[in-house]
């Protein structure tokens, strides 16, 4: 089963997808993609090209996406719920299975704590993926924890 996770973002979107082979998962492709500024809008077009060739090319059974928690910023967290939306948009036209997570559940599903620390998260991803110890930009970290996380959730 191929499980994709997606942090979502406006400037910058981690995205990663894993296989699930028995009781082992395998790495497929995993980044970020980067959106150069412009208004909101046009990110937000991007946006959904860059999801609808991806959903297209992996056509994953499951696509995990993290929910939006908490934010300090309101703009940011606006122009965050934004993107979210596309990113669910595209995903329901695909016909992908959707699971939300937050933060929490994430941290809890990967790393065993709730409120594991970033580093710990990116630590036991790269453990359970067999990943070398490379230094990989947050929103991608981020995403392989999702589809990890993903992967466990049992329907």
């Amino acid at each position: 089963m191929k499980i994709a996770g997606i942090d979502p973002g406006i400037a910058r979107i981690g995205y990663a997808v894993v296989v699930a082979e028995g009781n082992s998962l395998r790495p497929e492709t995993f980044g970020t993609w980067e959106i150069p500024s412009a208004k909101n809008t046009d990110r937000l077009v991007v946006l959904e090209s860059l999801m609808v060739s991806f959903l297209k090319k992996f056509r994953p059974e499951r696509v995990g996406i993290e929910r939006l928690f908490f934010s300090t910023n309101q703009r940011t967290a606006m122009a965050v719920a934004e993107a979210r939306g596309v990113i669910l948009l595209a995903t329901a036209k695909a016909g992908g299975s959707i699971i939300e997570l937050t933060p929490n559940q994430v941290k809890q599903s990967v790393a065993g704590d709730g409120n594991a620390s970033k580093r710990a998260v990116a630590k036991m991803s790269r453990w359970i993926l067999h990943l070398p110890d490379a230094s990989t930009l947050d929103d991608t970290t981020d995403a392989i924890a999702i589809a990890i996380a993903a992967s466990k959730h049992v329907w």
